[in-house]
Order: structure tokens, then sequence, then C-alpha cells
């Protein structure tokens, strides 16, 4: 079943200092894992669950880098659209920045940065979007919870707090970069205040949702993976990881083109555009094998 209710946010701003040198010249969702840019991985995650209004958030300095590399989506049966964050204040913003794109739409938010492996990611997702009221988000036990949006429960595994990178995590679970939320996100974003990083947090943003019971939450359990590309040794391990289980399976994860032509978004003539676009690559050998 195809779901084609809410509209999509990628955000791809950020400094990415973390990865400097290497970001001091590209935007970091535009690196390489393995055989393909970050950004074609959120972006499979988006259209793999139905969705086909995106929104690209980036930096003025990257915009264009993104609409060179992604264009207008409509080779891919989508329609992608672009704006710009001037500075890093905070995931929240993505929804003030959208505001008039949103037109009042929920919506599914995912940080360019994250990617996503396991195949009940997407029926978890689906779930999540059939529901369609107040928030959900998607925890995942980790290792470094001080890092990330910690959420703490009680023993019937219901939501008692929410933390935005605390000195002393009170439990592993966080939220990973992968949200979805309801048409009322742009006005309760804007009742939020600045935090002490001059942020708009994601995490208070949840926090209202919670104070309202609206807020739900879906546990990635064994046989899914929230890999991490915030370090250059996480950026090299992510790509192993893709290129292991590629070569183990014989097939690509992330492959915008196989997902929307198994849609019917698409035809095999968009294929043939696509590998005629990609060259002699890899990618491109792969996409002739969906229609031969």
């Amino acid at each position: 079943m195809v779901y084609k209710i809410m509209k999509g946010i990628i955000l791809a701003g950020g400094a990415g200092t973390r990865l400097h040198p290497i970001t001091k010249v590209v935007s970091k969702q535009l690196l390489p894992i393995y055989d393909q840019p970050m950004i074609y991985y959120p972006l499979s995650i988006l259209i793999n669950s139905g969705i086909d209004d995106i929104m690209i958030i980036s930096t003025p300095e990257d915009k264009h880098l993104f609409q060179r590399l992604l264009g207008d989506g409509d080779q891919w049966g989508v329609k992608i659209s672009y704006s710009i964050q001037e500075k890093p204040q905070g995931i929240a913003q993505a929804f003030l920045i959208s505001e008039s794109w949103l037109n009042q739409s929920s919506c599914l938010l995912i940080l360019g940065d994250n990617l996503f492996f396991g195949p009940s990611i997407n029926n978890l997702i689906k779930e999540a979007i059939d529901k369609n009221t107040g928030a959900t988000i998607f925890g995942y036990r980790v290792n470094d919870p001080n890092r990330f949006g910690v959420i703490e429960f009680d023993q019937n595994k219901n939501v008692i707090s929410l933390e935005e990178k605390p000195i002393k995590p009170k439990s592993d679970w966080i939220a990973t970069g992968l949200y979805i939320y309801d048409a009322k996100a742009v006005e309760r974003t804007k009742s939020l205040n600045f935090s002490k990083r001059n942020e708009l947090e994601i995490t208070d943003l949840l926090k209202i949702y919670k104070n309202k019971n609206k807020l739900s939450y879906d546990f990635m359990g064994r046989g899914s993976a929230w890999l991490d590309t915030g370090s250059p040794k996480n950026l090299l391990s992510t790509s192993e990881f893709i290129s292991t289980i590629e070569d183990r399976q014989g097939l690509k994860i992330g492959c915008i083109e196989e997902i929307a032509f198994n849609y019917n978004w698409i035809n095999a003539k968009h294929i043939k555009q696509r590998i005629k676009y990609y060259g002699k690559s890899e990618y491109s050998n792969y996409l002739k094998n969906i229609i031969s």
C-alpha cells in the first residue's frame, strides 16, 4: 500500500564542524556513503514511506549544490522544494522555515545525516503515518546517549522525560533524527523559547506534545540499525556497513530509482534515462538489472 498523506522535510544544514576539514568546502549531507551521496538515504526513507512532496532545508552556501544534484525531483516522480536555514538554530526551526510550504500539513521530518536500515523501519513509519495524530519519535539504544536527545521511561514504557544532550543521561535510549508531526507543529514551535545553546530544541517541542498526551514512540529493535555519521570514524564505518550488506544481499540500500519504480511513480523509460545519467558506474549497472 502506498501512503501519500503528508509532506516530508529533510534538514540538511549545519556546518559539520566535527568533520572538518572534510566539510570545509562541501555539505556533510553531500559526502559519499559508499557509492551514494548521503542525502540519498534519508530521501529514500521519505519516498519509501509514500511521501512525494519534499522540502530540503540547507545553508545559503550549499543550497545550489543540492539543487544541482537532486533537481526538482521529477526524475523520481516526486516534487522537491528548497529553503535556507541562515544559521543552525535547532531542529525545530525547520517548521518555522517551512511554514508556508507546509500549509498546515502533517509531515515526516528526517535529519539529512541519519541513516536507517532494517525491514521493520518502513513498517514503523507507515503505522505512525496511518495514525497521523500528535507526534511520534523513534527510539534507539546507544552506548553514548549524552550526545543525543535522551528518552527516560518508567516501568510501563511511558515517557517520563526528554532531555537534549544531558551530562548525565537517565537512560541509554535516544530519539533518532526521524520524527512525525501533525499539522500543529508550526503553531507549537512558535511558542518555544531559545535554549541556552540558542536553539529551538526539538526535545522542547516533543515535551509540549507529551504534556498534551499526544506523543507516541516506537522502538527500533533487533534487526534494525540507526547509523550516525557525525564523525570521520562513523562516516567510514557507515560506508563499510552499507558495502557489506549490499555485497551479501546483492541489493542496494536507499536506491531511490528502484523505490520509485516499485511504486510505479516512474517507468522503465525513466530508469533508462537515469542509467545514461550515471554513466559507466556500478550504480548504473544495478539500475540495468531492475528493468532487465
